[in-house]
């Protein structure tokens, strides 16, 4: 079954939409993230995908009370990432409800850390790259790894999914890299999860005919009103019946 995952960006408290992972370009699509959460729940979406924006630039959680208002107030499967790099951190996500950790940076700067929580908690490996290269630190710094090679490192580490994000589309509505999440996929073995560059239905529609990717997260495509989301989730819905 493909999972669209909707999305909410936190900053300050409040859900933004950045172009390119840029931290300048946000634009603030709610004051009250939650309720935003509510609506999704409402559309009868499974899962909920929350990156701590100014966690992923500190280097650590700094959203977290907006975070727990979401779980408490929804039936959403909460995905967390931004800024997680220690297993006190992770632990604190989880005792307040999240169902998966997102471990990011911390995957290419102690890869072994990342296999080792694995094996403890449910952990996902958000790979975020340009022109097929990892980029850490909120995007803000660019690596040597190839982002094929990272995840070939993450094959039977117990990994529940693997992130993968197409920088350059990322904020952008111009159809999704479904080459670049299939080579992941392949690389891995793993649940592979498209992002960045989602439009319109027709961009659901592509992913479901991909049998090497798992789920898609969608965020300025709902927010701008190019994609019906409740569409999307029905569509979902109907491939697992059929």
């Amino acid at each position: 079954m493909t999972t669209v995952y909707p999305a909410i960006d936190l900053k300050d408290g409040k859900a933004v939409r950045l172009n390119k992972g840029d931290m300048n370009t946000a634009i603030i699509y709610s004051h009250h993230p939650e309720e935003l959460a509510k609506e999704f729940d409402k559309m009868k979406a499974s899962w909920l995908h929350i990156v701590d924006l100014d966690g992923a630039f500190a280097g650590k959680p700094q959203n977290i009370e907006v975070i727990k208002k979401i779980i408490s107030s929804t039936n959403l499967k909460v995905q967390v990432g931004g800024g997680i790099r220690d297993e006190k951190t992770i632990q604190s996500y989880i005792d307040i409800g999240v169902s998966r950790v997102i471990l990011g940076s911390i995957a290419l700067k102690d890869p072994k850390f990342v296999k080792d929580m694995a094996k403890k908690y449910p952990i996902v490996v958000g790979i975020d790259a340009i022109d097929g290269v990892v980029a850490v630190q909120g995007w803000a710094e660019l690596s040597s790894m190839r982002a094929v090679d990272l995840a070939k490192m993450f094959a039977d580490a117990g990994v529940e999914a693997i992130i993968c994000t197409d920088i350059a589309k990322d904020g952008m509505l111009c159809g999704i890299n479904t080459q670049f999440t299939k080579d992941i996929a392949l690389a891995s073995g793993i649940d592979t999860i498209a992002s960045g560059g989602v439009k319109d239905i027709n961009d659901i529609i592509t992913v479901l005919q991909q049998q090497d990717i798992s789920g898609v997260i969608v965020g300025k495509a709902y927010y701008e009103k190019t994609l019906d989301l409740a569409l999307a989730f029905k569509m979902t819905r109907e491939e697992l019946r059929s």
